[in-house]
């Protein structure tokens, strides 16, 4: 037994005996801790905390323990899940337990603390998202707090019961009781039932005092909203029993009964890029003020979310490759592109406005001009930068915004001048700034320089941006609509992050995806992969800002491919495309256990297969050319690249600039593609950092150096490869991302959903689960195997459901592309014999969108054109123009624009009342809805609902 006794650790005061249960079941070598505030409990030391012995109750696992405390303890506490060394495998979501102990308690008494664990989806709804927008956490916080408080003296028969239920669902004016089968509790009758204190964070408690003879009791919560409405929780019956053998009999019971069971809550949102917003007021392109006008159209709509695409600053390039919204110059910084340069001032010259007007009509375009639209804006900017720098630079709020982000707002001014003064971002071709140091930063950014105009007119530019994106999230949040970003899982290896953070990722590498729905080749992101170890020193300290900023102007956000916090497709920077790569971190094959296996070829393996037939095969007679140009014949009949053009960039660059080149210029793609085969004709991929160490090559078996192999080679390395792919790595892949993702989570209180498309390891969906992360399911892109289309109706809750995404076709183009897909899908989905129109219809579509809606997903989130193609009137476009990415092109122009403003669709009421009868037909929730104390029906619950027991 540990004993605390008080602050002051005097052994005079009146101490108590605190015993905690907790059912839960463990693995082998596993075992339960608790961890707190106070020294008791270790003082937040894991190592240190107080440890659980299980007992079996009937079918359940109760972990036990006890510890002598002074009578007025309180303190904060969480249970973790430990091994034999108290390392910690896991702990409890939410936030940390508080504990009150109840008034009366005398020298010498037992209180037993009955808690379940806390699961990671119901702290969701303490999340931002839900907390502080759809809840409105500000009227709960005006809620009064009640003490509670005990009116009775007692006898040894009596046991103090203390009910504790969290209610973050509750809405204002709305009181809880607990009713159950004892008169205290009202006999099943709510209105009779035991009334709980608000005691703040959405937790109620009240204190009962019990007869041992009413042991064993069932028990309910009830809800009853303002209006008087009532509803009894879902579930069965809860029920509070005593030992009473037990020689040391408690006399106090604190029930800590987790979360008032409530019908799932369901929500739907719509996603639509910020570029791609079209309104009366724009320049060309969506601004974060027009955000104003779409939360208006989404509460309309009966939304509760409006989800945006990356809108950090990507000016790499200076040309519309920085159109990608995933490479980002900045993580921190926001991209100029959705300034609105009409409210940078109020007394904006008659020559500006009239520019602005002029160039209005100029940028008013069917897409995104990317570069005309920039620069115009920024050259706006500097004009009103030039009239009113002094009178903004020297405000309280420029100040203010300054001293709170100058820790990534001076080196991205810094990094901006020295891109535009070398005309280049490639930070290693910058000279002596070429290394960043924060002696060089000061000596860029101090005042009295000849540039010191420029650094601060991108610190001008960052805060308007912050301005008008910070006025845009508070309207939403004012009118219960959650801002959904993205963060993007790489940056650009030109970015202001690489150049003040080099440490922190591997430059001489590249991140992408295997092959996979969106490309049969794999993709490269060009990225630099991350460092992780390097990141760990600091905790992460990296991403914990990047979440901390984010969180500014959004409470949900969307982690684009999860996958790579598991394990990452990494790729040598020498690639061109995403085929040749392997996990990092992954457990290689070993040389040794190649031999142990009987395969001793290695070159043979992990050198391109060139035979002269392959050539002939691929080139035809123009085989002889490709030879002569780009490889040597080191044996008869057997070739091997030259040194010049050994990698796929190098071979890009050698066709461009060959004087042979005028031989293929019109077969210039067919011979890159095919020589690009022949350097990925591996089966293993040699370790550049250990020549001992190998990596089974991506769908080997599709290769001519597979199928050369005797019959032997090839049982091995297909059994070798499901290994490496789907075996091997698993436990190493959570464990990783056990490290990194809860860093994230706990970096703010943002609801985070997971990209969690591809090639999915086994052990992703269990992680995210247990961490609270809400996945995504594309109907096209079934996780199941063996199914071509996804089934609503069978998702699991903590997903976000959606016909299509920014990097697919939109549900109109998906259905007119592929005949017999749409036949398929005609008869397995919606279950007809009968010819598909050939044509999405706006029945079509209602079909579809109809099945995500009434899906068992948290989420449902459409993207915009999927929803306008619900009425004829907006389907006149070809539907293939309304596709935001190519993911099988790395230099895609992402420059959609939707084809009608924002005012036009807010004046549609047909539109917006299809979409809030199809929101409020699921059940889903939307804004304005009143529901407290209704039953699923929406409708108050009969006194034989209440008096009647469950």
């Amino acid at each position: 037994m540990v004993s605390s006794g008080s602050a002051s650790g005097k052994k005079s005061l009146n101490t108590v005996t605190l015993l905690f249960k907790l059912p839960y079941y463990t693995q082998w070598g596993q075992s339960l801790l608790i961890a707190g505030s106070e020294s008791a409990l270790g003082s937040w030391n894991v190592k240190q905390g107080l440890s659980l012995s299980p007992v079996h109750q009937d079918n359940e696992l109760i972990w036990l323990g006890r510890v002598s405390v002074a009578a007025g303890f309180t303190c904060e506490y969480s249970y973790y899940v430990v091994d034999d060394n108290k390392n910690v495998l896991r702990w409890e979501s939410g936030e940390k337990r508080k504990l009150v102990l109840p008034q009366g308690i005398k020298e010498g008494d037992v209180v037993e603390i009955r808690d379940w664990w806390q699961d990671a989806s119901e702290a969701l709804f303490f999340r931002s998202a839900f907390k502080n927008v759809i809840f409105n956490a500000t009227e709960n916080a005006k809620r009064e707090l009640q003490s509670v408080s005990l009116n009775k003296s007692l006898d040894p028969e009596d046991i103090v019961v203390q009910f504790v239920i969290s209610c973050p669902r509750l809405g204002s004016g709305s009181t809880v009781v607990v009713t159950g089968s004892n008169p205290q509790l009202g006999r099943w009758c709510a209105q009779d039932g035991l009334k709980l204190s608000y005691v703040g964070d959405s937790f109620w408690k009240a204190n009962c005092v019990l007869r041992k003879s009413e042991f064993p009791v069932k028990y309910k919560y009830c809800k009853f909203s303002q209006a008087g409405n009532s509803s009894l929780e879902l579930g069965p019956n809860r029920e509070v029993d005593v030992d009473l053998s037990s020689p040391k009999q408690s006399r106090y019971i604190v029930l800590s009964d987790g979360a008032l069971r409530d019908a799932p809550w369901r929500g739907a949102g719509v996603a639509v890029p910020m570029f791609s917003i079209r309104s009366d007021e724009d320049l060309g392109v969506g601004e974060f003020l027009d955000l104003k006008l779409l939360v208006d159209w989404a509460v309309n709509s009966g939304f509760h979310l409006v989800q945006l695409l990356p809108i950090n600053d990507t000016s790499v390039h200076g040309m519309w490759w920085d159109s990608y919204p995933y490479s980002s110059l900045s993580v921190f910084a926001l991209h100029p592109l959705y300034l609105r340069v009409q409210a940078l001032s109020d007394a904006i010259p008659a020559d500006v406005k009239e520019e602005i007007q002029q160039v209005k009509k100029q940028l008013d375009k069917k897409d995104v001009d990317y570069e005309a639209t920039l620069s115009t804006k920024l050259s706006i900017a500097r004009k009103i930068f030039n009239l009113e720098k002094d009178k903004v630079l020297n405000s309280s709020s420029f100040k203010q915004f300054l001293s709170e982000n100058e820790e990534w707002l001076k080196p991205y001014a810094a990094f901006c001048f020295l891109r535009d003064f070398f005309e280049t971002s490639d930070h290693s071709q910058w000279g002596r700034f070429s290394q960043f140091s924060k002696e060089k930063l000061k000596k860029l950014v101090s005042e009295g320089t000849l540039h010191h105009d420029v650094v601060c007119f991108h610190y001008y530019v960052q805060y308007h941006l912050y301005m008008q994106l910070s006025e845009a999230a508070a309207y939403a949040r004012k009118k219960k609509v959650i801002l959904k970003g993205d963060l993007p899982i790489g940056v650009d290896r030109n970015s202001v992050d690489t150049w003040v953070y080099p440490t922190l990722f591997r430059m001489n590498t590249a991140t992408g995806a295997p092959p996979d729905y969106f490309d049969k080749n794999g993709q490269n992101w060009g990225f630099p992969t991350y460092n992780w170890e390097e990141m760990s020193k600091d905790n992460y300290g990296w991403w914990r800002a990047r979440l901390t900023q984010m969180s500014k102007y959004f409470t949900a956000y969307r982690i684009d491919h999860i996958l790579g916090f598991f394990r990452i497709w990494e790729l040598p920077d020498h690639a061109a495309t995403g085929l040749v790569g392997k996990f990092r971190p992954s457990i290689p094959l070993s040389q040794e256990e190649l031999l142990s296996e009987g395969l001793w070829d290695f070159d043979r393996m992990s050198r391109p297969y060139i035979r002269q037939e392959i050539l002939e095969e691929k080139f035809g007679s123009f085989w002889t050319v490709i030879a002569a140009d780009f490889l040597n014949e080191y044996q008869k009949q057997r070739y091997e690249f030259r040194e010049e053009c050994n990698t796929e960039k190098n071979i890009i660059v050698k066709i461009k600039t060959s004087p042979e080149k005028s031989l293929w210029l019109e077969k210039e793609d067919s011979i890159r593609r095919g020589l690009f085969d022949l350097l990925q004709n591996i089966v293993l991929i040699r370790d550049p950092e250990d020549s001992t160490k190998f990596y089974p090559r991506f769908n080997l078996e599709d290769t001519s150096s597979f199928s050369d192999l005797d019959e032997h080679s090839k049982n091995v390395l297909r059994r070798l490869y499901h290994d490496y792919y789907f075996a091997r790595q698993e436990n190493l892949w959570r464990q990783n991302a056990l490290k990194t993702l809860p860093v994230l989570l706990n970096s703010s209180d943002m609801l985070a959903c997971g990209e969690d498309l591809g090639l999915i390891p086994a052990c992703v969906h269990p992680v995210m689960q247990e961490l609270g992360l809400i996945g995504l399911r594309i109907q096209r892109m079934p996780n199941e195997p063996n199914l071509e289309f996804g089934i609503p109706s069978q998702y699991s809750y903590m997903t976000v459901c959606a016909p299509s995404c920014h990097d697919c076709s939109t549900l109109r183009a998906w259905w007119e592309e592929d005949e017999g897909r749409r036949s398929r899908f005609y008869k397995t989905v919606v279950g007809s014999d009968e010819e598909p129109p050939s044509r999405c219809t706006p029945e079509v579509v209602h079909f579809i969108v109809q099945q995500h809606f009434d899906a068992p997903s948290m989420w449902a989130i459409f993207p915009l054109q999927d929803l306008l193609a619900l009425k004829d009137k907006y389907t006149t476009r070809p539907a293939a123009e309304e596709t935001i990415n190519d993911p099988t092109n790395p230099k895609h122009y992402w420059r959609f624009r939707v084809h009608v403003t924002l005012e036009s669709l807010l004046d549609d009421k047909d539109i917006q009342a299809t979409i809030k009868d199809l929101v409020t037909s699921s059940g889903r929730s939307f804004p304005g809805e009143k529901v407290e104390g209704a039953d699923e029906s929406g409708e108050k619950l009969s006194m034989v609902q209440l008096n009647g027991k469950p």
